[in-house]
């Protein structure tokens, strides 16, 4: 593979489509990153993002496995920053952890492996995208923005053949794991119907423009979302969740966890529904633009329907021979016979993989072994597309009918809301 030169200032500033009309990728690409990382060495990472669960999840996770080490930490938040760099070194015995407002600085470092994004929605598949023409293997939260956003990321990842994974816990979580497994192995007969219950979110009032705060890079917080004033509580995770120039509210976010377990009991986690209809309610006078109560009826292409409603977290599974689900997140097993629950399967003739271990330990694993991850880009987009298509019938206002193969609607109007205008602005900072 031939690599182009590019200057890491040049790199900083260029930013994603200054590199991608170049066909560049920096010249610091180390060779062993092209394929497995040797058992014996220690995974460098950058993390990116030190919010909530950017800081009291998916760093404190990695500092607790021995494999890696954590040699530079990103916010646009200084305080946030500090407090990770602290975190590092304290763990480590040093004083030597990195801290960066710029995650392209990050980016630059050539013994960085690999890279932790926890930052806001609309900021993953773009600093995934560059962190790939980085050279770095990629651990990324959920959800896509869009659609077009997830095809695009799902191709860079089989271009580039580098390792990225979702951060996603579903599939090794034993309730969930549990479910599919004894619907995919016929413990409720033939499938046909599946609903999912989500948690409708809080409403928050709009908020008159205010300062940045001294402590806080707005423009890169804001990244390639539309420009709007900062207001007080705009990067609270609560609220810039209920707003569409960085989420999709409840139904992408918690609906990225339970409607998974809903499409692999279906048989239905490389795909996508073929048919979607439903309503959402958007509340006035709020920040929220997004529905905070809706309906959602999806149809697959073998006949299953899948209802999705803001009625709180729960998952039910309807067959020909009965039901199982849970009610509330890692809810207790339920159904209208609890025998299937205690049934063992043959690995050889199981009709779903082995659980894997949560998903921070399997990313540092199939780093080693070479295999894919338990969630990968193509895992995520489909995913995410399932999300997106109950999010633009809603907008629109009319059933909709979709090809998962070709990705497109059947209607117009709706095949142009795949992709989003992206700011290109934030590129010129650095």
């Amino acid at each position: 593979m031939k690599f182009t030169t590019v200057n890491r200032r040049a790199f900083l500033r260029q930013g994603l489509t200054g590199i991608l009309a170049a066909g560049a990728a920096p010249h610091f690409i180390p060779a062993r990153l092209l394929g497995a990382a040797a058992p014996s060495r220690k995974v460098t990472l950058g993390c990116i993002g030190l919010g909530v669960h950017g800081f009291g999840v998916n760093l404190k996770q990695f500092l607790e496995e021995d494999d890696c080490r954590v040699v530079a930490v990103c916010d646009v938040f200084a305080a946030r920053r500090r407090k990770g760099k602290q975190a590092v070194d304290e763990r480590y015995g040093t004083k030597d952890c990195a801290e960066y407002a710029d995650f392209r600085a990050l980016l630059a470092r050539p013994e960085i492996d690999a890279v932790v994004i926890s930052t806001p929605d609309h900021w993953h598949v773009t600093m995934a995208l560059l962190a790939l023409e980085a050279g770095k293997h990629v651990f990324c939260e959920k959800p896509t923005l869009t659609i077009a956003e997830g095809r695009t990321l799902a191709d860079a990842v089989a271009r580039r053949k580098l390792l990225f994974a979702t951060g996603l816990e579903d599939r090794s979580v034993i309730q969930y794991h549990k479910l599919a497994e004894v619907v995919r192995n016929g413990g409720i007969g033939k499938l046909q119907k599946i609903k999912v219950g989500l948690p409708a979110k809080d409403i928050f009032p709009r908020e008159a423009a205010a300062p940045v705060p001294a402590d806080l890079n707005y423009e890169l917080w804001l990244g390639p979302a539309p420009f709007r004033p900062y207001t007080p509580k705009l990067t609270d995770a609560q609220v810039w969740r209920q707003i569409r120039d960085f989420s999709g509210g409840s139904l992408t976010d918690w609906g990225a966890h339970l409607v998974d377990t809903a499409q692999v009991a279906n048989f239905a986690e490389n795909t996508s529904p073929v048919a979607v209809q439903g309503k959402g309610t958007i509340p006035p006078d709020a920040i929220n633009d997004l529905p905070q109560t809706y309906e959602l009826r999806y149809t697959y292409a073998n006949g299953v329907e899948l209802e999705v409603a803001s009625t709180g977290a729960a998952i039910r599974l309807e067959g020909t021979d009965g039901w199982v689900g849970n009610k509330g997140w890692l809810g207790r097993l339920e159904g209208s016979n609890p025998e299937v629950y205690r049934r063992t399967y043959d690995p050889a003739a199981n009709k779903i993989w082995p659980r894997r271990p949560r998903e921070h330990r399997d990313f540092l694993d199939c780093l080693k072994n070479g295999q894919p991850p338990m969630y990968t880009a193509e895992a995520l987009h489909r995913l995410s597309t399932t999300l997106h298509l109950g999010a633009i019938a809603m907008e629109l206002g009319q059933p909709l009918t979709w090809d998962p193969l070709k990705e497109a609607f059947g209607q117009p109007a709706a095949n142009a809301l795949r992709s989003r205008p992206v700011r290109q602005d934030w590129m010129r900072q650095g």
